[in-house]
C-alpha cells in the first residue's frame, strides 16, 4: 500500500525520510518488527515504545511512526511524527485492512456489567434473523461460524481490524463487540466506525487502573463522544450515568429503562429459576433468563435490534427462545434438589444483583451459600465491599481463591474479610483451595438450597503466579453433584 493511502485522514506533523518506502507489515510490538515493516511507537501504560526504535531499525523496519523523533535517524528509514501514536495505530490498522468497520454495521456496548450477555445475544439475534455476523467478546470471538479464542475484552487495534476484515471477506453484515474502559482510554477503538453504541450501567470496578470513579466514567464516555451523527446511542436511563454518556454525543439519542419513562421500556411480571415473564413495550414475553439485571440486558438487546431496523415481532419471538450465556447465571441442579448457580459476578454491584435475584426467587427460608473471591493484581478497594455485600445477602459465605495472579490468595482473602463486620462474621468461612470451598458449600447445602459460585463464570482456568491451570467451576460442581 502506498504511504499516502495508508496515512489517509491521519494528521502527520512531520515527515523525515523517503515516502516511497515499502511496507510489508505493521506492528506495535518491537519483537515482531522485521524487514520492511512499519513500527508504531505507542506510549503504553507500562512501556514506552519509543525506547525500542533503535531495536526495530536494526531489525529492518522501513517506517517508524512516533510522537517524538529519535536522535539517530538513518536515511533508509521513513519517520512519521504524529500527535498521538495510539490513535494513529488504530487509524493505520483500519486503512491497512481496507476500513472494514465501514463495511459492517458495528455495534459496541460499554458498561460495568452485562456487556458479554448483551453482545452475545445480539449476535444470536442477528444470526437467527438470517444475517451473517461477527462477535468480539470476553468469552469468544466469532467470524461467521468460526470461533477464535478471546484473550481480552477488547482486542488490540491490529487484531481487531484484521478480525473485522475477515468478517467482511466472508460477507458478514453485522459485528457486535464489547468496549472496555481500558480500550476506550487507550484509544484501542480508534479507526472504528460504529453504527451504534449501548451503555448498560456503571458501578465500581477497575479503580486499580482508572484511580477514581470519575476517571472510569469518563473513559466510558470517550466511546460515546467519538460517535458520528449517523450512529445511534442507546443508554440505560435508570443508571444515573446513562444521561452523562449522551452529553456532547453527536449520535441519535435513545433510552431504555425498567423504572423510568424511556424510549424502550420493560417490566418484570413474574420470575423463577426457570425464567421470567417480561412486558417489553407493551407485549408480554416469556424468557429463560432470570433476574432484573437480565431484564436490562434483554431490553438492551431489544432496543438495539429495533434501532438496527429488525422487525419488532420477530425480535420478541427470538428473545423468547434465546438461552443463557456461558457462566452467566448458569444453573446446575443436583439429583437431591440442590441448585448451584455459576456467575461471572466479580464486582460489588454484580454480586448484589445476583444475590438479590436469588433471594427474590428462592422459596421460603432456604439457605443461600455463596462461594466467592477476588482477582489478584486488580482493584483492591472493591474486595471488602464485595465480601460485605455477600455476607449481608447470604446465609453462609465461603471466601476462596479466584485468579490470584501474582498475589498470595491468603492476602486477597484477608482484604475481603476486613470488610465484614459483626454480626456477619459468624456467617464467614475462609477456604483458600477453590475446589474444597465449592465442595464444602455443596456439603452444607440441603435440598432446595442455592449455592452461588461467583467470580469466574465462563473461565476454564485459574491463574496462579502468571501460570494458567485448568479450572472450571461448572465441571467441579457437576463432579461433586455426581458423587452425592
Amino acid at each position: 500500500m502506498e504511504i499516502n493511502k495508508l496515512f489517509e485522514d491521519i494528521k502527520v506533523t512531520q515527515w523525515v525520510g523517503d515516502k516511497n518506502a515499502t511496507i510489508a507489515d505493521i506492528t506495535a510490538d518491537s519483537r515482531k518488527a522485521v524487514k520492511n515493516s512499519m513500527f508504531v511507537a505507542v506510549c503504553g501504560v507500562n512501556v514506552d515504545g519509543h525506547k525500542f526504535i533503535p531495536q526495530v531499525i536494526e531489525a529492518g523496519a522501513s517506517v517508524v511512526v512516533c510522537e517524538k523523533l529519535p536522535d539517530n535517524k538513518p536515511e533508509n528509514v521513513l519517520f512519521a511524527v504524529v500527535e498521538n501514536s495510539a490513535i494513529a495505530l488504530g487509524q493505520l490498522a483500519s486503512n491497512w485492512y481496507g476500513r472494514p468497520s465501514e463495511n459492517l454495521k458495528l455495534v459496541g456496548i460499554t458498561g460495568t456489567n452485562g456487556k458479554t450477555t448483551t453482545v452475545t445475544l445480539l449476535h444470536r439475534m442477528a444470526t437467527q434473523l438470517g444475517y451473517k455476523a461477527g462477535l468480539l467478546s470476553t468469552v469468544r470471538n466469532i467470524i461467521g461460524t468460526q470461533e477464535v479464542e478471546a484473550t481480552q475484552t477488547t482486542p488490540d487495534p491490529l487484531q481487531m481490524h484484521r478480525l473485522m476484515a475477515e468478517m467482511v471477506k466472508i460477507g458478514c453484515d453485522y459485528c457486535f463487540m464489547e468496549v472496555s474502559s481500558h480500550a476506550a482510554h487507550q484509544h484501542r477503538i480508534a479507526g472504528l466506525k460504529f453504527a451504534g453504541a449501548i451503555f448498560s450501567n456503571l458501578t465500581q470496578d477497575h479503580l486499580d487502573y482508572h484511580k477514581t470513579f470519575a476517571d472510569y466514567r469518563d473513559a466510558k464516555k470517550m466511546f460515546f463522544d467519538g460517535l458520528t451523527a449517523d450512529a445511534f446511542a442507546v443508554v440505560n436511563s435508570d443508571d444515573r450515568n446513562g444521561m452523562v454518556m449522551l452529553q456532547n454525543c453527536a449520535a441519535h439519542k435513545y433510552t431504555y429503562a425498567l423504572q423510568k419513562m424511556a424510549d424502550f421500556h420493560a417490566k418484570v411480571l413474574e420470575s423463577s429459576f426457570e425464567g421470567m415473564q417480561l412486558e417489553i413495550d407493551g407485549v408480554e414475553v416469556w424468557t429463560s433468563f432470570v433476574g432484573r439485571f437480565n431484564a436490562y440486558n434483554l431490553l438492551a438487546v431489544y432496543s438495539a435490534s429495533v434501532l438496527l431496523g429488525f422487525d419488532k415481532t420477530e425480535v420478541l419471538t427470538i428473545l423468547s427462545k434465546l438461552g443463557s450465556v456461558d457462566g452467566r447465571f448458569q444453573c446446575i441442579r443436583s439429583k437431591s434438589g440442590k441448585t448451584a448457580i455459576v456467575d461471572y459476578a466479580h464486582t460489588p454491584d454484580a454480586i448484589e444483583n445476583v444475590l438479590n435475584t436469588i433471594k427474590d426467587v428462592v422459596e421460603g427460608d432456604r439457605q443461600i451459600i455463596t462461594v466467592t473471591g477476588a482477582g489478584g493484581n486488580r482493584d483492591k478497594t472493591k474486595r471488602p465491599i464485595m465480601a460485605a455485600i455477600a455476607t449481608q445477602l447470604s446465609t453462609k459465605v465461603i471466601l476462596t481463591s479466584d485468579n490470584p495472579r501474582n498475589e498470595r490468595p491468603e492476602d486477597i482473602i484477608a482484604d475481603m474479610k476486613a470488610g465484614v463486620q459483626p454480626p456477619y462474621t459468624q456467617k464467614l468461612l475462609c477456604i483458600t483451595d477453590r475446589t474444597e470451598a465449592i465442595r464444602t458449600a455443596c456439603m452444607l447445602a440441603q435440598s432446595g438450597d442455592v449455592i452461588l459460585v461467583a467470580g469466574k463464570g465462563h473461565e476454564t482456568y485459574q491463574e496462579v503466579n502468571g501460570v494458567k491451570h485448568h479450572f472450571d467451576d461448572r465441571e467441579v460442581i457437576k463432579q461433586i453433584f455426581e458423587e452425592e
